[in-house]
C-alpha cells in the first residue's frame, strides 16, 4: 500500500518555489562551481588582513611579554577571556540546531544546519586561541594535557575549572566537526559526480570517502547523525556550564553564585542564534539561496532568540534581586555601584548590556518584525554586542573594585595588541567562512531533498487539491490504487 506522508496546510512550505531534486541540487552547487564573485573576493581579502594583523598582535605579546596587552594590578584577565567565553557561546546555536533539533525531528532545521555547524567549529577555534596565547609562555600549553610523562608526581589540576575547558572544549570541537563532515559526505559525492575536471574529481572524490549513495550507506549515515546528536546534546549543556565554573567557583563578588551555569547556556544560545541569523542573512542574499533559507526558518530562529533573551534578563534580575536579598555588602556592592549605578567607571556598559540583551529582543513579539529582513539583521548584530559586553561586565566590573580598596585598579582599557589579537580572531573565523561557502555546499542537499516531497511548496499546493476531494474519492485513487500496484507485484 502506497504511503502518503501528510503535513499540515497551516504550516509554510520549508522550500519555496517550483523545485524538484534536480533543480535543488543546481541551485546549491551553482555557487561552488562558479567563479567566485567580486563580493566574495572583497570580503575574503578584508577577513585575510584582519587575520594577518591579529598574527603580528600576537607576535607582539609572544615576544615582548603579555605586558603588550594592557593588563593591570587587578584585571588580570582583561579582553581575552572577555573573548574566549564570548567565542564559545557563539559556537553554541550549531550544535543545537544540529544535534537538539535533529532529535527533535524539526524540519526546519535543514536549510541552516550545516553552515551553523561550520560556524560552530570555526568559533570554538577562534575561541581556543585565547586562553593558549595568554599562558604568555605558550610553549608551556602542552602541560594542561594530562598524559603519562617523566615530570613524576607533576599532574595536573583535577579542582581547576580551567583544566576542565580544556576537556570540555576539545571533546565538544571533535564531536561538532565529526557531526559536520559526516553530514557532508552525500554533498561531496554530488559535487564529485558533477565535477569536469580531473583534480577537481580526485579531490571531492577523496573528501567523499568513496560514498556511493547505497541502502548501506544511508543505514550507516542515519545512525552516526543520530549517535553523534545524542553526544552533542549533553556538549550543549556542559560546555558553557563548565566555563561559568571559571567565575562561580570563585569567591570575587559578582561571580559567586550558582545561576551562572544555566544563565551562561541560555546566554550562549542567544548570541550563537544571532551570529547564525547575521550570517544566514548575508548567505541567501549574496548565494541566492532565498528559496531554500526562508522567512519560515529566520522567523523560527527569531523565536529561540526572544525565548532565550528573556532567560538571559531574568537571570539578570535575579542576580540583582539575590545581592540584595543575601545581605553580603560585598555583593550587593557589586552589584550596585560597580555595574547598576551609571555614574560608576563602568556603569554605562551595564546598561548598554541590558539593553541590548534584555530589551530589544522584546521586539520579536511582534510578528511583522520576526519576518523583517532588515530589522533581523540589524538585531542580531546587537545581539551579539550585548552578550559581548555581558562578558565584559562580569569580568571586569567584578574585579577592578574587590575587597581591598587599596588595591582598586585605575580605569581599564584594552591596548592596541588586545584589540588587535580579537579582530584577527574575525579574521580567522571569516576567512575559514569565505572557504567554506565556496568549496563546499553551504546548505546540506540530501537533506533540503528529504523534506521536498512534504515541504516543498509545490507539493504542498498538491496536498492541497487532494485535501478538497471526498474521503471515498480520496481512497480509491490513491489508497485503492497503491493496493492494487502491491497485489500485482505479488502476483
Amino acid at each position: 500500500m502506497s504511503l502518503l506522508k501528510y503535513e499540515s496546510q497551516i504550516r509554510e512550505p520549508l522550500v519555496d518555489g517550483d523545485k524538484d531534486y534536480h533543480q535543488v541540487t543546481e541551485d546549491i552547487v551553482r555557487p561552488i562551481e562558479m567563479k567566485p564573485s567580486r563580493l566574495w573576493y572583497i570580503g575574503f581579502w578584508i577577513s585575510v588582513g584582519l587575520l594577518l594583523f591579529g598574527v603580528y598582535s600576537v607576535y607582539r605579546e609572544v615576544t615582548y611579554g603579555i605586558g603588550q596587552w594592557n593588563l593591570n594590578k587587578t584585571i588580570g584577565w582583561g579582553w581575552d577571556i572577555t573573548n574566549f567565553v564570548w567565542w564559545v557561546g557563539i559556537g553554541h546555536a550549531g550544535t543545537l540546531i544540529s544535534a537538539i533539533l535533529l532529535l527533535f525531528r524539526q524540519g526546519w532545521r535543514t536549510g541552516v544546519n550545516r553552515a551553523a555547524e561550520a560556524m560552530t567549529i570555526f568559533a570554538v577555534m577562534c575561541a581556543g586561541q585565547f586562553p593558549i596565547w595568554h599562558m604568555g609562555r605558550v610553549w608551556m600549553a602542552f602541560f594542561v594535557m594530562p598524559y603519562p610523562n617523566s615530570r613524576g608526581p607533576l599532574w595536573v589540576n583535577f579542582n581547576s575549572p580551567l583544566l576542565w575547558d580544556v576537556f570540555a572544549i576539545s571533546t565538544y570541537f571533535t564531536v561538532s566537526l565529526l557531526f559536520w563532515y559526516s553530514g557532508l559526505l552525500p554533498d561531496m559525492a554530488t559535487v564529485r559526480d558533477r565535477a569536469k575536471t580531473k583534480l577537481r574529481k580526485m579531490l571531492y572524490g577523496i573528501a567523499a570517502f568513496g560514498w556511493t549513495g547505497s541502502t548501506k550507506h544511508w543505514q550507516r549515515h542515519e545512525s552516526l547523525s543520530l549517535v553523534l546528536a545524542g553526544l552533542s546534546t549533553p556538549l550543549v549543556l556542559s560546555v558553557h556550564t563548565i566555563v561559568s565554573f571559571d567565575f562561580a567557583t570563585s569567591v570575587v563578588p559578582g561571580w559567586h553564585t550558582t545561576i551562572f551555569p544555566p544563565y551562561f547556556v541560555a546566554g550562549a544560545v542567544f548570541s550563537g542564534f544571532a551570529m547564525v541569523q547575521t550570517l544566514m542573512i548575508v548567505v541567501r542574499k549574496v548565494l541566492y539561496l532565498e528559496d531554500y533559507i526562508t522567512m519560515g526558518h529566520i522567523e523560527a530562529m527569531n523565536k529561540v532568540i526572544v525565548l532565550t533573551g528573556s532567560i538571559v534578563g531574568c537571570a539578570y534580575l535575579t542576580e540583582l534581586f539575590i545581592a540584595w536579598y543575601g545581605q553580603n555588602k560585598y555583593e550587593w556592592y557589586a552589584f550596585s555601584q560597580n555595574r547598576a549605578n551609571l555614574f560608576s567607571p563602568y556603569g554605562w556598559s551595564y546598561w548598554l548590556m541590558m539593553f541590548c540583551n534584555v530589551v530589544s529582543p522584546q521586539l520579536f513579539w511582534s510578528r511583522k518584525l520576526r519576518r523583517n529582513i532588515t530589522v533581523t539583521f540589524f538585531m542580531s548584530i546587537i545581539v551579539n554586542i550585548g552578550m559581548w559586553f555581558e562578558r565584559f561586565v562580569i569580568i571586569v566590573t567584578s574585579i577592578y573594585r574587590d575587597f581591598l580598596p587599596s588595591s582598586w585598579s585605575t580605569y581599564y582599557s584594552p591596548s592596541i595588541y588586545e584589540i588587535g589579537f580579537y579582530l584577527g580572531t574575525f579574521g580567522l573565523f571569516f576567512t575559514c567562512f569565505f572557504l567554506f561557502a565556496k568549496y563546499f555546499p553551504v546548505i546540506a542537499i540530501a537533506e533540503i531533498k528529504s523534506v521536498l516531497k512534504t515541504s516543498g511548496e509545490n507539493y504542498k499546493a498538491k496536498m492541497t487539491d487532494i485535501e478538497k476531494q471526498d474521503a471515498e474519492k480520496f481512497y480509491i485513487e490513491e489508497v485503492g490504487h497503491g493496493h492494487g500496484h502491491d497485489h500485482a507485484v505479488a502476483h
